[in-house]
């Protein structure tokens, strides 16, 4: 593994750990409560800190395979719940959520950033890193 490939998977797996800290910090420290579409993405952010960090430890840049499936999805349901908080046309036709509507903003930092958003984000620079990562990959087998 290239000294490249090392960089992009440790900043890949930093990128998951902030993540998943910054969610635990808003539930476990600030108190609030997720809601049903926040929950699914932790359950698709969080086995990443874990996978990344194993693939890193190991030397393994095929990951990139696990981490698009995961990042790719958790992407899907972030711009989905991001958007039935902001647009009032999707909002309208939300599923009930549960003890917390999928709608409630507990931040709302510059008018657009939610923690939707935020996990948003996240999802969206591991896909960039995880497609980096490829393209590595794929040059070291060409050489």
């Amino acid at each position: 593994m290239s000294s490249k490939q090392e960089n992009t998977l440790l900043s890949m797996w930093l990128v998951a750990l902030v993540a998943t800290i910054g969610s635990l910090f808003f539930s476990e420290v600030k108190g609030y409560v997720p809601c049903e579409l926040c929950w699914y993405q932790r359950i698709l952010m969080y086995p990443l800190v874990l996978l990344l960090g194993v693939a890193y430890l190991q030397k393994n840049a095929t990951i990139y395979v696990t981490s698009l499936v995961f990042s790719i999805i958790g992407a899907s349901i972030s711009a989905y719940h991001y958007g039935i908080q902001k647009f009032t046309f999707l909002a309208d036709s939300a599923p009930a959520c549960g003890q917390v509507a999928c709608t409630s903003q507990y931040i709302n930092w510059l008018g657009f950033i939610t923690i939707p958003f935020l996990a948003l984000v996240g999802f969206v620079l591991v896909i960039v890193l995880s497609i980096v990562l490829m393209k590595q990959a794929k040059e070291v087998i060409s050489q």
